[in-house]
């Protein structure tokens, strides 16, 4: 389903659409609990045959003969009772799977805006916590609903062929049961989102103690960090309360009147056995069949808290799916092919907020294969400018085109695979160097990653390794040198070998030694490429043929090296001041 079929379609019909792709399962677990609530209510009806003609009638042989084909039926009873355990709950797994993976897939959609306003934590909540109840939904759910229509029913139709004025007074007392119980699942509903809400808040607290215990442990703050977790377990403690009290006045109001129902109907009944218009038998029977009533009455209570769990869950995965990237394909979009790498910014100005502009109508013309270098203080504008160009924010005004199409015209994914990005901050996945490496070319063959390895200077590292390219990196990467780290993300764009490159501070883990290696290999990559070099040593720049200065938002100078320190202006500021630094750390 499409985002607009999402926003379209009640999260009941969400929900059942799930079923169709494993409806054989389903098919096959409502057959035995209907079996299983045909069994239930047909021994009410042998034990009434039993007193009344079997044992008085003294047809003993026939009696024995009916207990030997009960006992058979509550074999087969167990036997079915297995299959909806096993394959019942097989099924619920499977509709939560494919939810989770829809889910997920529609997370990998969605644009960079969405995370930086949402925390992991709660994302993790959704993928996961919300989901668990849904598959007890998925398999008690309709199973249940039908079963209890069903034998509720089939009950009452045979207490009224037995004494249908209590059969009347059975019936009466349905819509007030059902009734309360659809009142307080309202109230049931609400409660447990607001429970699971809370619960996210301690899985982000978690996620991030845990992201950031070596820096707690560097500042020893593991104390600070520990009562940040006390205080969110705390709230978790509490956060279910109110779910809590809600399920207690649900449930205790539910037995109250179930046990009341027996008590009206052994009254009454016991009323017209003492005027002899009704035989005891009868109202043993009518008795058993009180018991077969009242276990679907209890069902569909368990139904409207599985349902009040289950929607809460449900209702918090709808909310994301109905979330549209803010940043989507036009249906025409064409495909970026045959890139020649031309950048064309145009009097481009973003906000992340919508409201401060970062950036104040830049315009800047890159030549297929040019390098330019892109400097200037922090918080200038560097890094959003080369964010705006893979398309990861839409502009707010102006204009973007890669050989004269503009990136709004052609589909992202195709703009994703003609650029290579090395950030300054390297993400690398808990998996081996080598398949951290192959993450540039999934495809890519056991010597096509080692001659990326050699470019990025890291074979020698990676063979002096005991288990080699097998090495585990560790969450992050944390099992390698920052160094080791960012050369491993290289390889990865040497192993993709794009059209164009983003190098932002591409080399600023390494050491200097390293970094001239690196620098060579960057040269030679660079051949034939478009490459944007964001540098805050400008010694890693000497090979660009441009240099663009950015400050505030705005560019404010553009040339080569001898032409901006010429000038005197931003740039020949920042090279004296490096120099000077240098100069100093030598003496």
């Amino acid at each position: 389903m499409t985002t607009k079929d999402y926003q379209r379609k009640s999260p009941l019909m969400i929900f059942l659409s799930y079923f169709k792709n494993h409806k054989r399962l389903f098919a096959i677990d409502v057959f035995c609990a209907v079996c299983i609530a045909g069994i239930d209510l047909a021994f009410p009806l042998v034990t009434r045959s039993a007193l009344y003609d079997m044992l008085p009638g003294k047809m003993y042989q026939t009696f024995f003969t009916v207990m030997i084909l009960v006992v058979a039926s509550y074999v087969l009873r167990s036997l079915m009772n297995y299959i909806v355990a096993y394959y019942g709950h097989t099924f619920g797994i499977r509709v939560e799977a494919d939810i989770r993976r829809d889910l997920f897939a529609h997370m990998q959609e969605l644009s960079f805006d969405f995370y930086d306003q949402n925390r992991t934590g709660q994302l993790m909540s959704r993928l996961t916590s919300d989901l668990f109840e849904l598959t007890e939904l998925a398999h008690h759910g309709p199973e249940d609903l039908l079963t209890s229509v069903l034998t509720i029913c089939g009950a009452l139709f045979v207490m009224g062929s037995i004494r249908w004025q209590l059969a009347i007074v059975v019936a009466a007392m349905i819509p007030v049961f059902l009734v309360v119980v659809m009142l307080m699942r309202k109230h049931l509903s609400r409660v447990s989102r607001a429970s699971k809400e809370k619960t996210g808040h301690i899985n982000q607290e978690i996620e991030s103690s845990l992201s950031g215990v070596r820096t707690a442990k560097a500042f020893a703050n593991e104390d600070v960090e520990s009562a940040r977790f006390n205080a969110a377990n705390e709230i978790y403690k509490t956060s279910k309360r109110e779910f809590h009290k809600a399920m207690g006045t649900f449930h205790s109001s539910v037995e109250f009147f179930l046990c009341s129902l027996n008590v009206v109907i052994i009254g009454i009944g016991g009323y017209y056995v003492m005027k002899g218009d009704m035989d005891y038998r009868d109202l043993l029977t009518f008795s058993l069949y009180i018991s077969s009533f009242v276990s679907p009455m209890r069902k569909l209570s368990s139904f409207s808290e599985m349902f009040a769990n289950g929607f809460a869950g449900l209702n918090r995965f709808v909310d994301i799916m109905r979330t549209e990237p803010t940043i989507q394909d036009k249906p025409d979009a064409k495909e970026l092919k045959n890139v020649k790498g031309a950048i064309s910014v145009k009097k481009v100005s973003f906000a992340y907020d919508g409201n401060l502009d970062v950036l104040h109508e830049v315009s800047l013309e890159v030549q297929p294969g040019e390098t330019v270098a892109i400097v200037g203080p922090s918080g200038g504008g560097k890094s959003t400018l080369c964010q705006l160009i893979p398309r990861f924010y839409d502009v707010s005004t102006g204009s973007i085109a890669i050989d004269g199409l503009d990136i709004r015209d052609v589909t992202q994914r195709s703009i994703h695979e003609n650029i290579g990005i090395v950030q300054q901050d390297v993400f690398l996945f808990a998996d081996t160097i080598f398949e951290n490496i192959r993450y540039g070319k999934p495809d890519a063959t056991m010597e096509e990653v080692i001659e990326a390895a050699k470019k990025a200077e890291i074979y020698e590292d990676i063979q002096a390794m005991p288990e080699g390219f097998n090495t585990y990196v560790g969450e992050r990467g944390t099992l390698l040198s920052g160094g080791q780290k960012q050369r491993v993300a290289i390889a990865r764009i040497f192993l993709k070998n794009p059209p164009i490159l983003i190098l932002d501070e591409a080399t600023s883990a390494l050491d200097s030694v390293t970094e001239a290696k690196i620098q060579r290999a960057f040269d030679n990559l660079a051949v034939g490429r478009t490459t944007l070099i964001i540098a805050h040593r400008l010694s890693t720049i000497r090979s660009a043929n441009r240099i663009v200065s950015i400050a505030d938002g705005y560019i404010t100078e553009c040339g080569s090296h001898a032409e901006l320190l010429e000038k005197g202006g931003i740039y020949a500021e920042l090279y004296r001041t490096q120099n000077a630094l240098a100069l100093e750390a030598l003496k």
